[in-house]
């Protein structure tokens, strides 16, 4: 009580004060004094390289016409509903009858936290682990808006035709998230951008799959997220403490900053990798096991499905080849508790 009544009494002598200054202006409000610069004037602080610097077309005015300064619109600015709303209504048959379904949508980048609020539904009618995989897919046309996925539930893909902005499957739990290039489109995937940055932030479970390169900070703080992208911007798998990455092209530097859980497959087509890696808390080796080379290979083969993506399938049309160009980010504290070896120096130190 003691504390509320010291920022009581010091909002009640602002407000005080404040009306000292007004009433030595000649005004009744603050209302009043809103866009009134002409009331400014600059002072001089006998700092002659900041008095040097002429303020005055800071304090010009605008006219304005007929407008007030200030707002006088009263009570709430209501915006519209979100795009989630109406995909709640659409799939009314999945929450009074459980049936699979499908919805089209065409998006733009407005459109923010698709797929959220009907995780919200999904999961208070059928709990986290209710519905299959894929009982209910909302397919996408166009650019999606920042944190498309977040927080998507098992049961729920969410297919894009198009791009995505920042925080793609952010605190991913279990949903399924595709991202493509338009069918028309003429852009090489695993050349260029087609989600933002701060991918798979927090995500948990689930699966993403992107036919193209992701911006920055790419799966950070990933906890078990299976994702495949075709390049990726600076502090990729930044923290990263379990899921698996599996990246087919470039990344940025600070590469597995801070990753001590899950695993990550780069593709390093030019032997650049090694520069690119942040190596405190993992080691970068080839593939040498069959167990992690079919994990790789399966997730691959998942994402050629998903996205159709030709970068993909030219991998696994020469796998035999390609599968050297690959480097295996395994956190440095994991070593010793993997249930599959990562080396074959391992395996026979075991037997």
């Amino acid at each position: 009580m003691a504390r509320r009544k010291k920022v009581v009494n010091l909002f009640s002598f602002i407000a005080e004060e404040v009306r000292e200054i007004l009433a030595e202006l000649g005004v009744r409000s603050l209302n009043e004094v809103i866009g009134r610069t002409d009331l400014l004037n600059q002072v001089s602080r006998g700092a002659h390289t900041l008095d040097d610097l002429d303020l005055n077309p800071l304090l010009a005015q605008a006219d304005p016409g007929d407008y007030p300064r200030y707002c006088t619109l009263e009570g709430r600015n209501e915006v519209p509903d979100t795009l989630d709303a109406q995909i709640v209504k659409d799939a009314h048959p999945v929450f009074e009858a459980g049936e699979k379904m499908q919805l089209t949508y065409n998006i733009r980048n407005t459109y923010r936290a698709i797929g959220t609020r009907l995780s919200y539904h999904l999961t208070k009618q059928f709990g986290m682990t209710g519905l299959a995989h894929d009982h209910v897919t909302v397919r996408l046309r166009g650019s999606a808006g920042q944190s498309l996925g977040a927080f998507a539930v098992q049961g729920l893909t969410l297919e894009v035709f198009g791009d995505a902005n920042d925080y793609v499957g952010k605190g991913l739990s279990g949903g399924r998230i595709i991202v493509r290039p338009m069918t028309a489109s003429p852009l090489v995937t695993n050349r260029n951008t087609i989600i933002g940055n701060t991918v798979l932030y927090g995500a948990t479970a689930g699966q993403l799959f992107a036919a193209g390169q992701a911006g920055e900070r790419f799966a950070v703080r990933n906890s078990g997220a299976q994702v495949v992208v075709e390049g990726c911007g600076s502090n990729g798998c930044e923290y990263m403490t379990g899921g698996v990455a599996i990246i087919l092209g470039p990344v940025g530097d600070n590469f597995a900053a801070g990753m001590t859980g899950g695993m990550a497959f780069v593709y390093d087509e030019d032997d650049s990798f090694q520069h690119r890696v942040n190596p405190e808390t993992v080691l970068q080796h080839r593939i040498e096991t069959a167990h992690w080379e079919g994990v790789l290979r399966d997730l691959v083969e998942q994402h050629v499905k998903a996205t159709g993506s030709k970068w993909a399938m030219s991998l696994l049309a020469d796998w035999e080849r390609q599968i050297g160009h690959f480097w295996q980010v395994v956190p440095r504290e994991m070593v010793g508790r993997l249930a599959f070896p990562t080396r074959e120096a391992q395996i026979s130190a075991a037997e």
